[in-house]
C-alpha cells in the first residue's frame, strides 16, 4: 500500500512545496519507508536544473549498502568532469546532502548524451533534469524529507508526490518514487499498484535502448511514458494506451512542464479522490490529503475505471 498525491494551480504559482508536504504527510500511514516530490517551479528559462545523487542514504532501516562518505566527493568531481566533456557549463552547484546535489547548467546538445555521460560515473543516478522540474526523494516521511531538502517554501505551479511502503523492492532512494521519464526534460511519474506484465514490458523497452535504474515495477510507467513521448505521442494518448497495454491494478499520475495527468486501470482497484475548481485541482489516494490543504467544506469525486484526465497549468 502506497500513497500518491498531485496538485496543479491554473494560471498562477503557489507554495506547492508546502502544500505537497501537508498532503503527503497526511498519507504517511500508507507508506512510511520513503517519500518523494516532483515539484515544478518557475525554473530556468535558458538553463537546466539537474538533481542527482552519487550514493544512498544508509540510515537505519534501509537496504542500501554502506559506503565510506569520502567516495561521494570523488564521484562529484567525476560528474563535473563529465559535464564539461559533453560541452555543458555549470553555473551553480549546491551540495544538499553528502550524496545529493543540485546544479544549474547550460547545454545545447542532446539530453540523452548528457544523461549517459553523468550516469557513467559509478553509483550516480540523475533524479531529474529539466527547465522547471525538481525531483527530490529520500528515506523518511514527508516532513523529514521536506526539512532535509528545504522544500516547505518551494514556489511553483504544480507537483506530484508519493509515500512508499516497500513491497516489490528494497528500502532505498533508487526504489523510491517519483521517477523521472529519462531522458525527457520535465516529465515525472508516481504510481500506486502492481504491474503484472512488468518483466515482459521491461525487456521490450530495454531492447529499444531504454534504461532502468531499479527493479521497482513503478519505474516501468516512467520508461513507458518516455518511449511514447519519443514517438510523438501526446501525454493524453499515452495515458489512454497504457490502460490496454499495461496489465495489473494501478492508478498513476504523470506531470510535465505544464500538464498533470492521471489514469486508472480497468478494475479501478487503487483509490484516487479528486477535487476540481476553476483555479485548483488536487488529487490523492485519500480525501484526508486534500483536506489537509483545503479545510473548508468541499465536494470531491472518485475517477471511474479506465478514466484518463489531463489538466493544464
Amino acid at each position: 500500500m502506497c500513497g500518491i498525491a498531485g496538485i496543479i494551480h491554473r494560471g498562477n504559482s503557489n507554495n506547492v512545496g508546502g502544500e505537497m508536504q501537508k498532503m503527503l504527510q497526511s498519507l504517511k500511514h500508507r507508506g512510511p519507508d520513503s517519500t518523494g516530490y516532483a515539484l515544478y517551479g518557475e525554473g530556468e528559462s535558458n538553463n537546466y536544473i539537474l538533481r542527482y545523487k552519487v550514493g544512498e542514504n544508509v540510515k537505519e532501516g534501509t537496504t542500501a549498502v554502506k559506503e565510506d562518505p569520502s567516495v561521494y566527493a570523488a564521484r562529484r568531481k567525476e560528474v563535473d568532469k563529465k559535464i564539461n566533456e559533453v560541452g555543458a557549463t555549470i553555473h551553480d552547484d549546491e551540495k544538499i546532502t553528502d550524496y545529493s546535489f543540485r546544479y544549474v547548467i547550460s547545454y545545447d546538445g542532446d539530453l540523452l548524451d548528457l544523461a549517459k555521460k553523468i550516469e557513467s560515473v559509478e553509483e550516480t543516478e540523475i533524479q531529474s533534469l529539466g527547465k522547471s522540474l525538481e525531483l527530490i526523494k529520500d528515506i523518511g516521511d514527508a516532513s523529514v524529507v521536506a526539512d532535509q531538502y528545504s522544500l516547505n517554501q518551494f514556489s511553483g505551479t504544480h507537483g506530484i508526490g508519493h509515500t512508499r511502503m516497500a513491497t516489490e523492492s528494497g528500502v532505498d532512494i533508487r526504489s523510491a518514487h517519483p521517477y523521472w521519464a529519462y531522458p525527457f526534460s520535465d516529465v515525472s511519474v508516481v504510481h500506486n499498484g502492481q504491474l503484472t506484465n512488468y518483466w515482459i514490458m521491461r525487456r521490450e523497452l530495454e531492447r529499444r535502448g531504454h534504461r532502468f535504474m531499479s527493479n521497482c515495477d513503478s519505474e516501468l510507467l516512467a520508461v513507458y511514458t518516455a518511449d511514447n513521448l519519443s514517438n510523438d505521442v501526446s501525454l493524453e494518448e499515452s495515458l489512454k494506451r497504457s490502460i490496454n497495454e499495461i496489465d495489473g491494478v494501478f492508478t498513476y499520475l504523470v506531470a510535465t512542464e505544464n500538464q498533470l495527468g492521471m489514469a486508472k486501470d480497468t478494475m479501478a482497484a487503487k483509490p484516487l479522490v479528486l477535487f476540481e475548481s476553476d483555479s485548483l485541482i488536487a488529487m490523492a489516494s485519500e480525501e484526508v490529503a486534500i483536506r489537509s490543504i483545503l479545510p473548508q467544506e468541499i465536494d470531491t469525486s472518485d475517477p471511474y475505471d479506465e478514466e484518463v484526465r489531463v489538466w493544464q497549468a
